[in-house]
C-alpha cells in the first residue's frame, strides 16, 4: 500500500513526472539527499520511504514520512523567505521557476522497492534513481528491478561492500548496454554509480582527529591536501599556499559565536572567497590549498597483516633479551675455547654446544681453561633450560590469543580513543591505522562489524557499555590525544564525550549526531563549557550526501572537506557545455562563494578517465597530467577538463539542466 502527500491526488495511475529523480531509502540519508536535490539543484524528486517508525529512533513518534515532511517543510519555509526577500538564482530565474523552487518534495511510502512501487514514483520515466537502503541486498534487488524496467535510468546504489560494488557496476552497466544498444558511451560511464556512505565520510571524521586539521582528498589518480591555518599573530604574514579555499568563522575562538552552519551568517565560515575578502579577514583562520599533484601509483598502503604473526607478537621484550644473553654467553665461551685450546672455531663451537646441554664427555684430564669453559658451559646450559620452558608457553599462549582481542598496553598515550565499530566506526579505524595513528577502540557487542577489523589490525579494543564507569579510564582515555564517538546513537555520544571532557578538559572532540539542529546545540554548549578544547559535530548523512547527489546529476566527486559545519567539494569538469567556463580566462571562470579553477587535465580527451583514476603517460608530442599551476589569463577551451573546488551550490549551478531558482 502506498501512502501519498495530501496536496496530491489520492489514487494517480501513472506519475505526471518525466525527467525527475527518484530516491529510496530507510534513514537519514534519503531524506538528506532529497533535500540536496530539490533544494540546491533545483530537481524534481519523489522519495519513496518505508512506512511506520524510523527503525534506527523507535522511540520517537514521527513516522519516516512524517520526518521527512517536516524537513522539507522548514527547508521551503527558508526558500520562501529568501525569494520573498527578493532574491533570485544567478541566471535570473522566473516567477514559474520561482513556485516549482519551493515545492514539496513527493513523498510515496512502501514497504519495499517492488515493480508497483516504482511503477507508482515514476521510475519508468525517471533520470536517476538512488538506492539508499541501509541493506546492502535490499538495494541489489532494487537495482535490478530498476534496471529491467528502465534501462536507461542513471542508478547511484548505497553498498558498504565495496569488492560487490564493482562488480555489480559492470553488470548493470552491462544490462543497460544490452537492453539499449545504442546507448553513449558517456552515458553509460554514468549509467551505474555504488558509492558508500561509510567511505564517503570516513575521511572527514578521521580528519577531526589529527592535530593541525590537515584534510587530504586522495582520488586514485589525484591527490588534494587543505591545511587549516590560525591566524598569523602581529606582524607576520600566513602562507597563502596555491590558493585559500576558505576563511573560517570570524568568531571560531569566541564560545558565543558563530557555530559554522549554513546559518552563520556574515560571521560563519566563507569558502571561495575573492582576494578582496581575504585581505579584508583579519584574524580569521584559514583553509589553503597546500599541494595538488598526481597521486604516487605505488603509495604506500595499509598492511592488513601477514600471513605470520611477528615475532614480537609471540615473545615478550624480555624473554627476547634473556635469549639474546644465552646466545651472547655461548658465542663467547666458543670463542674463549678457540683462544685457549688452539681448536678450530667449528669444532671449539660443537664442542661448547655439547657442553651446554650435558651431551660431552667430562673432560678429565684436559687443560684447566677446558675445564674451565665446559663447567661455564653447563651453567649457560641451565639459564638455558627455563629460558625454552618459558618460550614455549609464551608461544602457546600468544597462538591460543591470536584471534582475541587486545587490550590498551600500559604506557599508551596519545593516541585516538574509538566508539562504535559499525560500518562508520570500521571505516574510520581502517582510514587512521592508514595514517599510522594509535587507536584503542570501544565497542559494547562482541560481534559487531568492525571486531574483525581491529583483530586483524592488532588494534586494542575495550569491550563495555562506554556510558558505564572505567569504561573509558580502561580505553586510557585520560593520555589520549582525541575521542571520536561514532555510534548509531546520539545520546550515547552526547554522554560518553561529556564524561571524556570531565576527565580531560581539554580534549579534541569529534561526535557522529543525526539531527542537525541537535548537532548546533552540542555544538555550541561544548564550545561554551570548553572554549579551550576543539569541538567538532558531524552528520555522516549531512557529508555524504552532496557526492550521492552530484552521482545523480552524472558525474562524480573526487572528494570532499568539510570547513567547520559546511563541506566544500572538489569535481573533474569537462569545461565543453559550461558557458560559465568555456572561453574564459582561468581569473574570469573564478566566482567566488561557488567555484574555482584549481588544475587543468591536460591528458587527450581519447585517453582520459572520467574520475581521473587512470592518467595516460607523457610524451613529448602527447602531454597529459595535471597541470595546476595555471596562468590566471589562460582561457579555457571547449576541449579541456579542469578540477574545481565548488561549494554545493556553486556545483549545483554548475551541472543543473535548469537555472537556479536559489541563491548561494
Amino acid at each position: 500500500m502506498l501512502g501519498f502527500v495530501s496536496t496530491l491526488p489520492q489514487q494517480p495511475q501513472r506519475s505526471p513526472l518525466s525527467g525527475h529523480m527518484v530516491i529510496c531509502g530507510d534513514d537519514a540519508l534519503a531524506r538528506r539527499l532529497a533535500v540536496e536535490l530539490r533544494y540546491v539543484y533545483g530537481e524534481r524528486v519523489t522519495l519513496l520511504l518505508p512506512p511506520g517508525r524510523d527503525p534506527r529512533r523507535p522511540e520517537l513518534p514521527l513516522t519516516q514520512r512524517g520526518r521527512a515532511a517536516t524537513l522539507f517543510g522548514r527547508m521551503s519555509a527558508a526558500m520562501n523567505r529568501n525569494l520573498g526577500n527578493g532574491a533570485t538564482g544567478s541566471s535570473g530565474s522566473s516567477d514559474n521557476d520561482t513556485d516549482a523552487g519551493v515545492e514539496a518534495v513527493r513523498i510515496l511510502e512502501a514497504a519495499e522497492p517492488s515493480d508497483e512501487a516504482f511503477e507508482e514514483a515514476g521510475v519508468d520515466t525517471a533520470t536517476a534513481l538512488a538506492l539508499v537502503y541501509d541493506d546492502d541486498e535490499r538495494n541489489i534487488r532494487a537495482a535490478l528491478t530498476a534496471r529491467r524496467l528502465n534501462p536507461r535510468v542513471r542508478l547511484v546504489i548505497r553498498l558498504y561492500n565495496r569488492k560487490l560494488g564493482l562488480y555489480l557496476e559492470t553488470l548493470l552497466d552491462q544490462a543497460a548496454a544490452v537492453a539499449v544498444p545504442g546507448l553513449d558511451p558517456t552515458a553509460l560511464d554514468a549509467s551505474t554509480t555504488v558509492l558508500s556512505d561509510a567511505d564517503t565520510a570516513a575521511p572527514a571524521l578521521a580528519a577531526t582527529a589529527l592535530t593541525g586539521s590537515s584534510k587530504v582528498v586522495q582520488a586514485e589518480g589525484l591527490l588534494l591536501r587543505a591545511v587549516e591555518r590560525t591566524p598569523p599573530r602581529q606582524g607576520e604574514v600566513a602562507d597563502p599556499g596555491l590558493c585559500t579555499l576558505a576563511l573560517l568563522s570570524s568568531t571560531t575562538h569566541d564560545p558565543a559565536g558563530a557555530e559554522g552552519s549554513d546559518s552563520s551568517g556574515a560571521e560563519g565560515p566563507q569558502l571561495l572567497p575573492d582576494h578582496e575578502q581575504v585581505a579584508a579577514a583579519t584574524g580569521r583562520g584559514t583553509v589553503v590549498l597546500e599541494a595538488i599533484r598526481e597521486a604516487a601509483p605505488d603509495g604506500p598502503k595499509l598492511r592488513m597483516g601477514g600471513r605470520g604473526a611477528p615475532l614480537s607478537q609471540i615473545f615478550s621484550r624480555r624473554l627476547r633479551w634473556s635469549a639474546l644473553g644465552v646466545g651472547s654467553a655461548v658465542l663467547a665461551l666458543a670463542v674463549a675455547s678457540t683462544l685457549t685450546t688452539g681448536d678450530h672455531p667449528l669444532h671449539a663451537a660443537y664442542l661448547t654446544l655439547l657442553d651446554l646441554f650435558a651431551m660431552g664427555d667430562p673432560a678429565i684430564g684436559d687443560p684447566t681453561a677446558r675445564q674451565i669453559i665446559q663447567l661455564l658451559s653447563g651453567i649457560a646450559g641451565l639459564m638455558l633450560l627455563p629460558l625454552l620452558v618459558a618460550g614455549v608457553l609464551e608461544a602457546f599462549g600468544s597462538l591460543r590469543t591470536a584471534s582475541s582481542l587486545r587490550r590498551p598496553p600500559r604506557g599508551l598515550s596519545g593516541h585516538v580513543v574509538l566508539l562504535g565499530l559499525g560500518k562508520i566506526g570500521t571505516r574510520v579505524l581502517v582510514r587512521l591505522r592508514e595514517l599510522d595513528i594509535p587507536v584503542v577502540c570501544v565497542e559494547d557487542d562482541p560481534d559487531a562489524r568492525g571486531i574483525p577489523v581491529a583483530r586483524r589490525l592488532h588494534v586494542p579494543v575495550v569491550l563495555g557499555d562506554v556510558t558505564q564507569e572505567g569504561v573509558l579510564e580502561a580505553a586510557k582515555i585520560q593520555r589520549s590525544r582525541a575521542l571520536l564517538a561514532l555510534t548509531s546513537i546520539d545520546t550515547t555520544n552526547l554522554e560518553a564525550a561529556l564524561y571524556a571532557r570531565s576527565v580531560k578538559p581539554d580534549l579534541r572532540v569529534a561526535l557522529r549526531l543525526f539531527d542537525d539542529e541537535f548537532a548546533t546545540a552540542v555544538y555550541r554548549t561544548l564550545r561554551t563549557a570548553h572554549p579551550q578544547a576543539l569541538t567538532r559535530s558531524r552528520s555522516v548523512s549531512h557529508l555524504a550526501a552532496p557526492s550521492f547527489a552530484v552521482a545523480m546529476m552524472g558525474r562524480q566527486i573526487l572528494g570532499a572537506i568539510p570547513v567547520e559545519r559546511k563541506v566544500m567539494l572538489f569535481a573533474a569538469i569537462e569545461v565543453a557545455g559550461h558557458p560559465q567556463l568555456e572561453g574564459r580566462t582561468v581569473e574570469q571562470a573564478f566566482r567566488a562563494g561557488a567555484w574555482r579553477v584549481l588544475a587543468l587535465d591536460a591528458t587527450p580527451r581519447e585517453d582520459r578517465h572520467p574520475d581521473l583514476t587512470t592518467v595516460a603517460p607523457a610524451s613529448p608530442d602527447r602531454p597529459s597530467g595535471l597541470i595546476w599551476n595555471l596562468h590566471p589569463g589562460y582561457v579555457l577551451r571547449a576541449e579541456d577538463r579542469v578540477v574545481i573546488a565548488a561549494t554545493r551550490r556553486g556545483l549545483a549551478e554548475l551541472l543543473r539542466r535548469r537555472p537556479a531558482v536559489t541563491p548561494r
